[in-house]
C-alpha cells in the first residue's frame, strides 16, 4: 500500500510553520478560491492581518492519536478509526467530562499508519511537547494529541475561583509525556510565558491561555482591604501561587469563551 500526496506541502501557496513529532501545521498565504470582488477584498485584507487558514497534518507511524470530535478533514492509509469509549462507564464519565468542560464527549482515535488532515481554521495551531508535566488549558483549545498523553477534568482547587474570576468549574488537562496540539486565539511568537519558582503571579483579567496544575488558582482582592481594592481601580485578580508555568496572552483579554468570537 502506497500514496502521495501532491501540490500540499509542495505548494508555493504553502508554509510550512511547525513540524513537532508526527504533527505538522501548514499555513495558506492566501485564500485563492475567491468567485466575487467581496471575497476577494475580505481575503486580501484578512491576509494582511495575519488572519490566514491553518491545518495540522499528523502522520502516524503504526501510531496512535486522539482529535477533537469533527476535526478531520480526510485521512489516508490503513488508519482505524474508533469512538476511545470503553464501555457505558466510559460513555458515562466522557458525558460528564464534556458537560463541565464544554468539549465534546467523544474524541475519536486514529490508530495505524497514514495521514490525517484538520479541518482548516483561522485560529492559530499550537504544538507543545508535553514532557511528563501536567498541564491544564482553557475550554475549547483542545485540537489532538497522542494517546501517550492523558486527557483528564481538573476541578479549581478553590470555588472561588469559579465563582469570582469568570471561570468554569473544571477544565480540560494533559497528562504525561507526548505532543498536545492546541487552537489558540494568539499566535505562540504572542505569548507570554511566566515560570514561577515558589511565586505568586496576580493577573488582572482572562488572560490565561495555560497553566500547570501544580499551581493553586484563587481569585483575591488586588488590595488588602476594599478600600485598597478600589483606590488602585483593579479589583479582582486571578492569583496563581506555588511552583510552575502560565502561559498569557498579553494583547487581548479573554471575557469570551476561546474559540467563540466576541460580542
Amino acid at each position: 500500500m502506497a500514496y502521495t500526496i501532491n501540490n500540499l506541502k509542495d505548494n508555493d501557496n504553502v508554509v510550512i510553520k511547525e513540524q513537532l513529532g508526527g504533527f505538522t501545521v501548514i499555513e495558506y498565504k492566501e485564500d485563492l478560491s475567491n468567485t466575487t470582488m467581496a471575497e476577494a477584498q475580505n481575503n486580501f485584507f484578512m491576509s494582511k492581518s495575519n488572519m490566514r487558514n491553518k491545518q495540522l497534518m499528523v502522520e502516524l507511524n503504526n501510531s496512535e492519536v486522539m482529535l477533537s470530535a469533527g476535526a478531520m478533514q480526510y485521512m489516508i492509509g490503513n488508519i482505524e478509526l474508533t469512538t476511545g469509549i470503553k464501555g457505558v462507564g466510559g460513555l458515562m464519565r466522557n458525558l460528564v467530562s464534556s458537560a463541565v468542560t464544554g468539549t465534546s464527549a467523544v474524541k475519536p482515535l486514529y490508530k495505524g499508519t497514514g495521514t490525517i488532515l484538520s479541518e482548516t481554521t483561522y485560529k492559530y495551531l499550537w504544538l507543545i511537547d508535553v514532557d511528563n508535566d501536567h498541564i491544564v488549558m482553557e475550554d475549547g483549545m483542545f485540537l489532538a494529541c497522542e494517546t501517550t498523553l492523558e486527557l483528564a477534568v481538573t476541578a479549581r482547587k478553590n470555588l472561588s475561583s469559579a465563582a469570582l474570576g469568570g471561570e468554569g468549574l473544571f477544565n480540560l488537562s494533559a497528562k504525561g509525556k507526548g505532543i498536545l496540539a492546541l487552537e489558540a486565539p494568539i499566535p505562540t511568537e504572542e505569548a507570554v510565558v511566566i515560570e514561577l519558582q515558589n511565586d505568586v503571579l496576580k493577573v488582572d483579567g482572562n488572560f490565561a491561555l495555560m497553566w500547570s496544575n501544580s499551581l493553586d488558582f484563587t481569585v483575591e482582592k488586588s488590595g488588602k482591604t476594599k478600600m485598597g481594592s478600589l483606590a488602585t481601580g483593579e479589583g479582582l485578580v486571578n492569583v496563581y501561587r506555588g511552583t510552575g508555568m502560565v502561559w498569557l496572552a498579553p494583547l487581548r483579554s479573554l471575557p469570551y469563551k476561546v474559540g467563540l468570537n466576541p460580542s
